[in-house]
């Protein structure tokens, strides 16, 4: 087994319990975790700079990584077709292992959904038997971590994993990896900044695409969503303030008793200061109804639902999959069904996306059921479903079968169906 040095000390170290000497004495190179060699580039190494700015030395012909993230890195990596290096990953919902199922009660009995799955455990699903280093509940686990003996590693702070909102926990994580001597890149999602915008994926991903020599791509699959994003955009431009439609992001919770909201309110909704509402407001060019400068979710009560009155209802992932007849016909929301939305039969629902703390490559999806959503006129012409496929086809590079497999994975069957 090929381990470096650090990390043969790091094992011994943890079994005896002696970090603080570990950390005291094995902090070496520079911020990238690699000490610069000059003879790099004889070597067979190249130089990537991540989302901080730090120059990172990584190998030219890369065969291991561990990629912690909640999709955008694995997915990229499936699209450039890299997938096979990796190792090990940081994420329970990535792995396709089983099914994620949904369920509610109707006047008329239980209504069941099975077969839910994040995208990348249709598009990978060797990861089922790759290690798991750490996820939401659980820290980098750096002996196995060693054990994978990766060239590289890719995180991506804030992702369910590693929240931006426990900056302690990230710095803590980024400076023991690199005092291993891994190169460690690491990308900046949207929840890095104070500011959301989309369109920093499109960093990401070209960080990807050089870490693995692959430019032209990355900025291909870059190109594939920044175009969707943009068609939505121009469609959408020039509505008139009065001419907006109010449309609301809402998890529902009833059906979700066991992690405790149910008894709080129907549901929860985006303040102005998220990415849901910058979705709507600055790239659908529609009104989130809920005007609250927080900069996460609130849950609301049913009375303050309907004091908001939003002309459209989108439902989100939130604590599972939400389909548009639950808020139609569920019992649990019996009093939500006097909403102007649900009366007039304009609530739709994202594509199921698991740990979605933050936008990943399937974010023109969510864009394109929010904005068909909001001003249907204006997309008319296109097939939601046929639309799907297209872009699940170039983006991923999958023929039309794997395609519809994502679709269904994802809960959007209904848009074939309209």
């Amino acid at each position: 087994m090929r381990m470096n040095g650090n990390c043969k000390w790091l094992v011994i170290v943890l079994v005896l319990a002696f970090v603080s000497v570990f950390f005291a004495g094995c902090t070496t190179g520079d911020a990238s975790g690699v000490t610069p060699d000059p003879e790099d580039a004889k070597t067979g190494y190249r130089t990537v700079t991540d989302s901080r700015g730090v120059e990172v030395q990584v190998p030219v012909n890369i065969e291991r990584v561990v990629t912690v993230s909640d999709g955008l890195i694995e997915g990229t990596m499936f699209a450039l077709g890299v997938d096979d290096k990796i190792v090990g990953h940081g994420s329970s919902c990535i792995p396709g292992k089983g099914n994620w199922t949904y369920s509610y009660s109707t006047a008329e009995g239980m209504v069941n959904g099975t077969g839910g799955k994040g995208v990348v455990g249709i598009l990978i699903p060797s990861m089922n038997a790759l290690p798991q280093v750490m996820n939401c509940d659980m820290a980098m686990n750096y002996e196995t971590l060693c054990s994978l003996e990766p060239d590289v590693v890719i995180m991506r702070p804030g992702c369910c994993t590693v929240p931006t909102t426990e900056s302690d926990k990230i710095e803590k994580t980024i400076r023991t990896l690199e005092s291993l001597g891994i190169p460690l890149v690491v990308l900046q999602s949207p929840n890095c900044y104070d500011r959301p915008n989309l369109e920093i994926i499109s960093d990401e991903i070209n960080i990807i695409g050089e870490v693995f020599g692959k430019e032209k791509e990355a900025e291909r699959i870059a190109g594939c969503l920044e175009s969707r994003l943009e068609m939505i955009k121009e469609r959408t431009k020039n509505i008139p303030e009065e001419d907006k439609s109010r449309v609301m992001m809402f998890g529902l919770s009833s059906h979700n008793a066991q992690f405790g909201y149910a008894t709080n309110g129907p549901g929860v909704t985006y303040g102005l200061g998220t990415t849901e509402s910058y979705m709507i407001e600055e790239i659908v060019n529609a009104k989130n109804p809920f005007r609250s400068d927080i900069g996460s979710y609130q849950m609301l009560s049913t009375e303050q639902v309907l004091a908001l009155e939003p002309d459209v209802v989108v439902l989100c992932t939130w604590c599972g999959h939400h389909p548009a007849d639950e808020l139609y016909d569920s019992t649990n929301y019996q009093n939500l069904h006097s909403l102007s939305a649900v009366e007039n039969n304009r609530v739709a629902a994202l594509p199921f996306m698991p740990c979605n703390c933050v936008r990943r490559l399937e974010y023109p999806i969510e864009l394109m059921v929010i904005a068909n959503a909001a001003y249907p006129e204006r997309f008319s012409d296109i097939n939601q479903g046929e639309w799907l496929l297209s872009f699940y086809m170039d983006v991923y590079g999958v023929d039309e079968e794997t395609a519809k497999s994502l679709r269904s994975a994802q809960w959007m069957d209904w848009c074939a169906d309209e």
